[in-house]
C-alpha cells in the first residue's frame, strides 16, 4: 500500500513557516536589546554571523557525512530543537545578570541555528522526494512559506509591541517557541520518504563538469543569499535609525512588505515561471540597483520603496539557485542540497556581519564625522549608509558569477 504523504508535506510546510522566526525575530529585537544591554552593532551582527555560521557547519557535516545520519529522525526532532533555542533566548532576562546577557543570547542562537541548518538541509530534499505532479511548484511553495512566515512574525511582533512595552519581548519569544511543536507533532504522525537514495547516485557521477557546475551553483546561492539576507536582517534597524521612520511603520511597510513580495514572487514563479536563468539574472541586477538607490537617495520614501522592492528581486535567488542545480547538475541528493545550503548560509553570515562592522567603523571614524557635517546626517546614519553601500558589492559580483554560470551550463548542453 502506497503511503499517504499529504501530512508529511504539510509538516514540511509548517516547519519551514515557523523556522522564519529564527531569522526574523532577533533582528526585530536589535534596537530593544541595544537599549537594554548596550550591545554594539558589531555584536548584534555577530549574533547573525553565529546563526549562519552554525548552520553552515551543519550543512558541511551533511555534505561530507550524509550517510552517517538518520535523516528521518532528524527531520522529526528538528522543530523541537528550534523551540529549545528560542526558549533559552527568552529566559535570558530572568536567568542571567545584565553583564552575561549577551552570552545567553549567543547560546540560544547557537541552538536554534542548529535547527535552522537541519531544516535547510533536510526539508528541501524531503519535499523533492515526495511523489508530486509538479515538484518545482512544491519547492517554490516551501520557500514561499518561509517568506509568509516572516510576514506573520512581523505582524505579530508589531501588534505585541503596540500592546505591551518592549521590555516584555521575552513573552513574544516564548510564543514563537511554541509554534514549532506543531510541526514536530505532524512529523511524528507522518510517513517519511527515503532520503538516502540520492547519495549512491552522486558517487556514481563525479565528473569534472558536474563538480564545476555544482561549485558555480554554490557561488550563485552565496551571492544571492548575501543580497537577500543583508536586507532582511537590517531593513528594520536601517529604517528606524538611518531613515528615522517609526519602528512600527518601518516594520509593517518595510520588512513585512519585503516578505510579502518575497513570497508572492516565489508563488508566481511556481505557477508561471519557465526560464530560471532569466529570472536569476533579472533578480541580481534588480537587487544591485535597489541597494544603490537605498544608499544614494536623499528621500526616505524612495529609500523605503527600494528596500521593499528588493524583496521582489531577491525572492528567487536562493530557491532559483536550487532549481538551477536540479535542472543542470545530474544526480543531486542530500549531500548536494547540504553543500548548496552551506553556500547560502555563508552568504547570510558574511554579508550582515559586514554591514555591522562597516556601520560601527564609519560611525566612529573621522571620515564619518566629516561626512556627517557635509550631508547633515548623524554619524550613525552615515555609518548605516556606508554599510549598505559595502553590501551592494554582493549582488554586483553575483551578476558576474551568474554570467559565467549560465554560459557554462549552456555550453554543456551544446556539447551533450
Amino acid at each position: 500500500m502506497t503511503p499517504n504523504y499529504k501530512r508529511t508535506k504539510l509538516a514540511c510546510y509548517s516547519a519551514y513557516f515557523t523556522m522564519s522566526s529564527i531569522f526574523v525575530l532577533p533582528p526585530l529585537l536589535f534596537a530593544t536589546l541595544q537599549d537594554m544591554y548596550g550591545i554594539s552593532y558589531t555584536l548584534l551582527g555577530t549574533l547573525v554571523l553565529t546563526n549562519f555560521c552554525t548552520q553552515m557547519i551543519v550543512d558541511l557535516l551533511f555534505s561530507l557525512f550524509a550517510k552517517k545520519f538518520n535523516a528521518q529522525m532528524l527531520v522529526r526532532v528538528t522543530p523541537l530543537i528550534t523551540s529549545l533555542g528560542l526558549v533559552i533566548y527568552a529566559l535570558v532576562p530572568w536567568l542571567l545578570p545584565q553583564q552575561f546577557a549577551y552570552a545567553g543570547l549567543l547560546a540560544g542562537t547557537v541552538i536554534f541555528s542548529v535547527a535552522a541548518g537541519l531544516s535547510e538541509v533536510m526539508l528541501s530534499p524531503t519535499i523533492a522526494a515526495l511523489p508530486s505532479d509538479n515538484p518545482q511548484r512544491d519547492m517554490s511553495m516551501l520557500h514561499s512559506l518561509y517568506a509568509f512566515g516572516i510576514f506573520f512574525v512581523i505582524v505579530t511582533s508589531t501588534v505585541f509591541f503596540a500592546l505591551f512595552d518592549r521590555s516584555k519581548w521575552m513573552y513574544l519569544t516564548l510564543f514563537f517557541a511554541a509554534l514549532p511543536v506543531i510541526a514536530a507533532v505532524l512529523f511524528m504522525l507522518s510517513p517519511m520518504p527515503d532520503l538516502q537514495g540520492g547519495s549512491e547516485k552522486e558517487r556514481a557521477s563525479r565528473s569534472r563538469s558536474r563538480t564545476i557546475g555544482l561549485a558555480l551553483c554554490v557561488a550563485c546561492i552565496f551571492f544571492g543569499s548575501c543580497a537577500e539576507n543583508t536586507m532582511s536582517n537590517w531593513i528594520s534597524g536601517y529604517m528606524e535609525n538611518a531613515l528615522h521612520i517609526p519602528k512600527a511603520v518601518g516594520d509593517m511597510l518595510g520588512l513585512a512588505a519585503f516578505a510579502i513580495l518575497l513570497g508572492l514572487t516565489r508563488i508566481t514563479y511556481a505557477k508561471y515561471g519557465k526560464n530560471i536563468f532569466r529570472m536569476l539574472t533579472v533578480g541580481m541586477i534588480g537587487a544591485a540597483v535597489c541597494y544603490l538607490v537605498v544608499v544614494l537617495s536623499g528621500a526616505p520614501a524612495v529609500a523605503l520603496i527600494a528596500c521593499v522592492l528588493t524583496g521582489i528581486f531577491t525572492s528567487m535567488l536562493w530557491p532559483g539557485a536550487l532549481i538551477m542545480m536540479e535542472e543542470n547538475v545530474p544526480c543531486v541528493g542530500v549531500a548536494a542540497y547540504a553543500l548548496m545550503a552551506s553556500g547560502g548560509d555563508l552568504g547570510a553570515s558574511v554579508a550582515p556581519q559586514l554591514m555591522g562592522i562597516v556601520t560601527d567603523a564609519v560611525s566612529a571614524s573621522s571620515l564619518g564625522a566629516r561626512l556627517s557635517e557635509q550631508l547633515s546626517l548623524s554619524p550613525e546614519q552615515v555609518g548605516l549608509k556606508a554599510g549598505m553601500l559595502a553590501c551592494a558589492i554582493f549582488p554586483i559580483l553575483g551578476i558576474v558569477m551568474l554570467f559565467f554560470t549560465i554560459r557554462f551550463f549552456k555550453r554543456l548542453k551544446k556539447q551533450a
